[in-house]
């Protein structure tokens, strides 16, 4: 597996010296995303709010995790709304670490961030990638989607098999379909609902497609499926490396059963060209793979 470096004549040191200026986090970062040439490069990010600390600690995931240090900062939304207004972007994707440490687990910092986008770029569609908001769910659903973001996105990232050992105690697979299926009862206009899978866990094929017909029983919109890549000797180890042609696979049982959209391949993530995933769920155009 081969990316392209960054060149000089992309967006890409552009898109970074913002995100300095800005004091601002990225998952793309964070998280040792494969694709950050690719996106950075076509003047893309997605945004990563309440502070670069996250109190679970999955094991694939490369995030720093601990104890965080002090409350949200009240001006990030204002500032990742400035940031998306200079990059001219037309759908804002805003993700987070967990925040359990705070009573409505981050839900208000993220309503904050999605009216602010909305204030400052009123054309722009916002996407966000939230967290489960362990034992106040209902509450935070209330909070987030009453600032009206077009897709709600949680990701469930692996099969019922391994949710637990991957995820930790305090994840729960039904959770992520409840609060998937909750957010369109919750939301009183037409959001779009989509998650992510990573493979190369330990999974089976059919467990994968098992997967993607809970999501799609609990209303999930638009999938995405991606090779795991391992980030540190620390984080779990790769069980295989997933062919293509299994890629395709996935992408033509994903349009079987119905999703709107699906993209499948190696270096696919969640937020990579979201705005495609997003226009192709809207208009019914298909399964898409890269």
């Amino acid at each position: 597996m081969k990316v392209r470096a960054p060149s000089s004549s992309s967006r890409y040191f552009e898109v970074k010296g913002l995100m300095r200026e800005g004091g601002l986090h990225t998952i793309c970062e964070e998280a040792r995303c494969p694709n950050i040439g690719e996106c950075w490069g076509r003047g893309t990010a997605t945004f990563q709010i309440l502070g670069d600390t996250c109190t679970r600690a999955c094991r694939y995931c490369y995030v720093h995790s601990g104890k965080p240090d002090g409350p949200p900062d009240p001006l990030e939304p204002l500032r990742l709304a400035q940031a998306a207004a200079q990059m001219k972007l037309s759908h804002v994707v805003v993700t987070s670490v967990d925040r359990d440490d705070l009573p409505d687990r981050g839900a208000a910092h993220y309503a904050a961030t999605i009216r602010a986008i909305k204030r400052k770029l009123p054309a722009a569609k916002v996407e966000i990638l939230t967290p489960d908001f362990l034992d106040v769910e209902e509450e935070a659903l209330g909070t987030v989607l009453a600032a009206q973001p077009e897709v709600f996105n949680h990701n469930i990232e692996t099969v019922r098999r391994l949710h637990a050992r991957m995820r930790g105690a305090k994840a729960s697979y039904d959770k992520a379909l409840w609060l998937l299926e909750r957010a369109k009862e919750v939301a009183d206009y037409p959001v779009l609902t989509k998650s992510g899978i990573i493979v190369g866990l330990g999974e089976t094929n059919d467990e994968v497609v098992d997967t993607m017909r809970d999501l799609r029983a609990h209303g999930v919109d638009v999938v995405t499926i991606g090779q795991y890549l391992q980030p540190s000797p620390k984080h779990a180890q790769i069980d295989r490396w997933v062919h293509p042609d299994e890629f395709r696979w996935f992408r033509e049982q994903g349009e079987k059963l119905g999703f709107g959209s699906v993209f499948s391949g190696p270096l696919v993530r969640s937020s990579y060209r979201a705005d495609e995933q997003r226009h192709a769920a809207e208009t019914s155009r298909g399964a898409v793979a890269y």
